[in-house]
């Protein structure tokens, strides 16, 4: 059932069927029953994952090599400072040889017209499963972790009403990838999803385009505003989060005066009082307390932030033994 996911790239949720997402999500569901019970689930007996990190993380690092040895395996952190990267070593070089290693590459890198094809290097060159941390274009772990907490919120997903919007930042210019991901994936599970941007805050227009095919193959809604109160309306699922103006410009300076003009796209009680009573609110973390988000609405009756954070281990976990275990042991 699982043998043609064996050695199989997760570099975007595109790439996988919707039945094979949703062997990954049963997978993921079964190991997270195991897991807060307390049975071993060794399914990657002395594998090797090798983590290649271009940029920081908390959840994205722990959650992987947590579940790698909780799956029986080993994790190796990586950055390209401590690897020949750093002096010129190409994508080539480190699929090839990382791959005689071990059993699985995943890679976080997040530079802006430089990351997804990075990743892409390396998987043409890799004989084992190349896995995307995140990039410039997708975080396709993040998304899976959304849906899987989604399905655990909502009995019936037709029909429900999932917004992501652009919120007000602090600090650093974030990527596009977890938007993207996210129009891509939800339509894909019925939801009808909106989009609620500033003008500024395009996603890319090959991204968009797939969002709306999904969205007409399942009957799906998908809807795209500049009004952050209008996409809240009757929201099931609001996911409210910055990325940068990266279609209209690379500066940091330049990115910081347009963001100044926005400082009222934060989700508030005002906000949440626009949704339906039943409504969650989600973040991939770190959230931008009181600027993004009101304390009071992340600490909130609605918030499922930490269960959200959660699946990132048993979401991820599923897929490394998916693509990375032999078939005996599923």
């Amino acid at each position: 059932m699982h043998e043609h996911l064996l050695d199989k790239h997760f570099i975007s949720t595109q790439d996988w069927s919707k039945d094979d997402l949703d062997i990954a999500l049963d997978l993921a569901k079964d190991l997270k029953s195991k897991f807060r019970k307390g049975e071993p689930h060794r399914l990657l007996q002395d594998k090797t994952l090798f983590m290649i990190f271009f940029f920081s993380s908390t959840r994205t690092r722990n959650s992987f090599e947590a579940g790698m040895t909780q799956l029986g395996g080993h994790a190796h952190f990586l950055t390209p400072d401590k690897l020949q990267i750093s002096h010129g070593e190409n994508a080539r070089d480190t699929g090839e040889v990382l791959s005689r290693y071990g059993h699985g590459i995943a890679i976080r890198h997040c530079d802006y017209g430089v990351g997804n094809q990075y990743i892409n290097d390396v998987a043409k060159n890799s004989s084992v499963p190349v896995l995307n941390m995140q990039c410039d274009v997708y975080h396709p772990c993040q998304a899976m972790a959304d849906i899987m907490t989604i399905q655990e919120q909502f009995e019936n997903l037709k029909g429900k009403k999932f917004v992501i919007s652009w919120a007000h930042p602090r600090g650093y210019t974030r990527p596009l990838s977890v938007a993207q991901s996210l129009i891509q994936l939800m339509p894909r599970f019925g939801l009808d999803v909106t989009l609620a941007h500033p003008p500024e805050y395009e996603l890319m227009p090959e991204i968009m385009e797939v969002a709306k095919q999904n969205a007409k193959e399942t009957g799906a809604e998908f809807n795209v505003t500049h009004d952050m109160d209008e996409a809240f309306e009757g929201a099931h699922i609001v996911y409210p989060k910055s990325w940068g103006p990266l279609r209209r410009t690379t500066d940091q300076q330049e990115a910081a005066k347009i963001t100044a003009n926005y400082k009222d796209w934060i989700c508030n009680d005002e906000k949440m009082d626009l949704t339906d009573k039943n409504s969650i609110y989600m973040h991939c973390l770190p959230a931008d307390r009181n600027s993004e988000v009101a304390d009071s609405v992340i600490d909130g009756s609605h918030s499922v932030v930490y269960d959200e954070a959660e699946n990132r281990l048993h979401t991820q976990k599923a897929l490394m033994a998916l693509t990375m275990a032999r078939k005996e042991k599923l």
